[in-house]
């Protein structure tokens, strides 16, 4: 694979990754409503979904976002019921800081599910894979040492793009100390949560 290529697909998978869509928006709302380690993880989850899709491209497995629908219609409505979750967890934390901590999830392996559940689920995203990277990339000519490079430049990019949304919004709740402003802060992540569990309801019906 010629570093051309490389380069093209590096540029088009953060110009895609960049715009606002599920998983930036679960981002965002997670690290609003939670802790940034937490959200690290949800991010992984991202991540580990966009290499899911990319794998499953380099196999010549794009049939299967055709022919396997319904098995994208149970992932999307789990993602959907997860962050609905994670919604009403927020939306009724406590008014004190020690009863919102002890109300969030600290299981990092859920948080990083969510995000999974929210990439595989994610038609942006399954079509930059199925129908995008195939005309940047020749896939058929992909060898093992193309493949391990595109995983490191997808890895590398997403969190590029990933971290800065993260830490920002983190940053804005530890602004925040006082317990009326961190209900006020946890019921807007909460909103945020919710609107997009909704979105990706609605798309998988």
């Amino acid at each position: 694979m010629s570093l051309t290529a490389l380069i093209a697909y590096a540029g088009a998978l953060f110009i895609a990754a960049a715009i606002p869509g599920p998983g930036i928006t679960a981002i965002v709302a997670r690290a609003l409503g939670s802790n940034f380690r937490e959200t690290f993880f949800m991010g992984l989850g991202l991540v580990l979904g966009d290499m899911t899709y990319l794998t499953a491209v380099i196999l010549g497995l794009a049939f299967v976002a055709q022919t396997f629908t319904e098995v994208f219609i149970v992932i999307k409505i789990a993602g959907a019921l997860y962050l609905g979750y994670i919604a009403w967890k927020l939306w009724t934390a406590g008014l004190l800081p020690q009863d919102i901590a002890a109300k969030k999830s600290s299981n990092i392996g859920l948080s990083f599910l969510s995000g999974l559940l929210v990439t595989l689920g994610n038609p942006k995203t399954m079509l930059f894979y199925v129908a995008l990277a195939p005309t940047l990339i020749d896939i058929g000519n992909i060898g093992l040492s193309d493949y391990a490079m595109l995983l490191a430049v997808t890895f590398v990019v997403l969190i590029v793009v990933l971290v800065p949304y993260m830490l920002l919004a983190s940053r804005a709740r530890t602004m925040l100390k006082k317990p009326r402003a961190l209900q006020v802060l946890n019921r807007v992540a909460a909103g945020i949560l919710a609107g997009t569990a909704a979105f990706i309801a609605t798309r998988a019906a």
